[in-house]
C-alpha cells in the first residue's frame, strides 16, 4: 500500500500488507515467545522496558519526523506523541516489580492470589494518534508478561514499523513485540478470530467496535474498546470567559479535530453567550493551520482525501457558519477550523455525529439541569469540560455528566498516570494508570491447607 503525505499528497513509502496466513504465522511466533517472556524475571522485564523507553527517546526526533510525513501532524505535536510513547513505556517499566497479588485471611490454611498474564495480545491502532495509542495498549501488556502484536492503521504504519525495530535494538526478545501492517478486514479480523490471541485492544469507531464485540463473543475473548465521542465543553456565565474562549479552539481543532476526545459541542450559558462568541471568533481565526514541518504550525491537514470529503459533508451549503479560520490553498487535505451556530444547528448531523474534523457547534443553555440534559443527549460518553468558578457546581456537574474523563476549567483528557476510557458507546475497559495492568492479567486464587 502507498503511504501518502497528507500535506503534499505525495507517496512517502510503500508498505506490504499482511495476508491472513502471514497473520497466523505472526500469532504462532508470538505464542512461542510468550512462554519465554512470561518466564523473564520481573526485574529483568523492567530493565528491558526501561531500555526500550530510552531507545525511543534517542530516536525521538526521527519518530516525530516520520509522523509529520505519514500523518501530517505538526512537528511540535509529533514530538509530544513520541515523548508520550517514551513516557508510557517508562511508567510501565516500574510495574513488573510492583504488580503484586494478595494474601487473604481464611480458616484452615492460607489463601494467595497471582496475577497471571493472558498470552498473545492484539493491539489494533487507529490512524489519528499512531504512537501514543500503540503505547497505551502495548506497554502495560508487555509489563504484565504478555506478548504483543500491533496492527497499525493502513494509512499510518510508518512509526509503528520503526518502533518494532527499536524494540529489538533495545534488547526485547524476538517476537515479543511485533508490528503487522494489514487491512482491518483481513489482518485485524484474523487477530480477533485466532484462538491463540487472548485479548484485543481496539481504538476506533463505535461501528467497528460493535463488530469486534460480536466477533470476540464465541471465544469469550477479552476486549478493551475505546471508541467514538461527541464531547461537550460546558461554559457557565460565572467562569473565566476569556480563558474558556481562548482555549476552546484547541479543545476541538487540535490534530485537525481528529480526536475522540474533541469537545465538538460547546454549550454556553445563555446570559454569557454573546460575549463568549465575541471572544471565540478571534481565538478561532488565530489558530495557525499550515505546513506541519513549521515550528509555529498548530494544526495540520486531515489524514486523507477520503476523510476530507467526509468532513466537508458535515458543512453543506447553507450551513449556519458563524465564522471560520483559514487553511492553505493547493496540495494537501486542508479544511479550515469551522464554527456552526445559530438557528438550525441542532438539526445538522454535525450536532449529533462524530465529525472527526475541525468543526464545532455552539449552543446556549439555561441552567445546570439544561446543560446536563444537552450534554448527555448523545450515545457517546468519553470526555468533556466544565468551566465555572463555583466549586459546588463543578462537582455536581462532574457527577452528572455521563463521561469517563472530565476536566474542570481545562481540557485535559489523557494523563498516563490516570485511567482513561468511556461510558455508553464510547467503549468499555480502562487504559493507562495503575488499573490498566489488571486488563492484561487474570487473577488466580490458590488456597493452601494447613491441616
Amino acid at each position: 500500500m502507498d503511504v501518502i503525505n497528507p500535506a503534499t499528497e505525495k507517496v512517502v513509502a510503500t508498505v506490504a500488507l499482511a495476508s491472513a496466513e502471514e497473520t497466523d504465522a505472526a500469532v504462532e511466533r508470538s505464542a512461542r515467545a510468550f512462554e519465554r517472556w512470561r518466564a523473564v524475571g520481573p526485574g529483568d522485564r523492567a530493565r528491558l522496558l526501561r531500555a526500550f523507553a530510552e531507545r525511543i527517546d534517542a530516536h525521538l526526533e526521527e519518530l516525530a519526523g516520520l509522523e509529520v510525513a505519514n500523518a501530517g501532524h505538526p512537528i511540535g505535536q509529533a514530538r509530544w506523541e513520541a515523548g508520550n510513547l517514551r513516557d508510557v513505556l517508562g511508567y510501565y517499566a516500574g510495574a513488573p516489580e510492583r504488580h503484586t497479588g494478595l494474601q487473604i485471611p481464611v480458616a484452615g490454611g492460607m489463601d494467595v492470589t497471582f496475577k497471571e498474564p493472558l498470552g498473545v495480545v492484539g493491539v489494533i491502532v487507529p490512524w489519528n494518534f499512531p504512537m501514543p495509542i500503540m503505547g497505551w495498549g502495548a506497554a502495560p501488556a508487555l509489563a504484565a508478561g504478555n506478548t504483543v502484536i500491533v496492527k497499525p492503521a493502513e494509512w499510518t504504519p510508518l512509526t509503528a514499523l520503526r518502533v518494532a525495530e527499536i524494540a529489538l535494538e533495545a534488547g526485547l526478545p524476538e517476537d515479543v513485540f511485533q508490528v503487522l501492517p494489514g487491512e482491518g478486514p483481513i489482518a485485524g479480523r484474523r487477530l480477533v478470530d485466532h484462538p491463540s490471541v487472548r485479548k484485543i485492544v481496539f481504538t476506533g469507531s463505535s461501528r467497528v467496535g460493535k463488530e469486534l464485540m460480536a466477533a470476540c463473543a464465541p471465544q469469550v475473548k477479552r476486549l478493551t474498546l475505546e471508541l467514538g465521542g461527541k464531547s461537550a465543553n460546558i461554559v457557565f456565565a460565572d467562569s473565566d470567559l476569556e480563558k474558556a474562549a481562548a482555549s476552546a479552539p484547541y479543545a476541538v481543532f487540535e490534530n485537525a479535530g481528529q480526536d475522540c476526545c474533541a469537545r465538538s459541542r460547546i454549550l454556553v450559558q445563555e446570559t454569557a453567550y454573546e460575549r463568549f462568541m465575541e471572544l471565540l471568533e478571534p481565538a478561532v481565526k488565530g489558530v495557525i493551520v499550515g505546513d506541519p514541518r513549521a515550528e509555529a504550525t498548530e494544526v495540520g491537514p486531515l489524514v486523507s482525501a477520503a476523510h476530507l470529503d467526509r468532513v466537508r459533508a458535515y458543512v453543506p451549503d447553507g450551513a449556519p457558519i458563524a465564522f471560520q479560520g483559514s487553511a492553505p490553498e493547493g496540495p494537501g487535505y486542508w479544511f479550515p477550523p469551522t464554527v456552526l451556530a445559530g438557528p438550525g444547528h441542532a438539526g445538522l448531523p454535525a450536532w449529533t455525529e462524530e465529525v472527526f474534523g475541525p468543526v464545532v457547534t455552539v449552543a446556549p443553555f439555561k441552567d445546570e439541569a439544561d446543560a446536563v440534559r444537552i450534554a448527555n443527549d448523545t450515545a457517546y460518553g468519553l470526555s468533556g469540560s466544565i468551566w465555572t468558578r463555583d466549586l459546588g457546581r463543578a462537582l455536581r456537574m462532574a457527577r452528572a455528566v455521563e463521561a469517563g474523563n472530565l476536566s474542570v476549567n481545562s481540557h485535559s483528557s489523557v494523563r498516563y498516570w490516570t485511567p482513561f476510557g468511556g461510558f455508553k458507546e464510547s467503549g468499555f475497559g480502562r487504559e493507562l494508570g495503575p488499573d490498566a495492568l489488571d486488563a492484561f492479567t487474570e487473577t488466580k486464587n490458590v488456597f493452601i491447607s494447613t491441616d
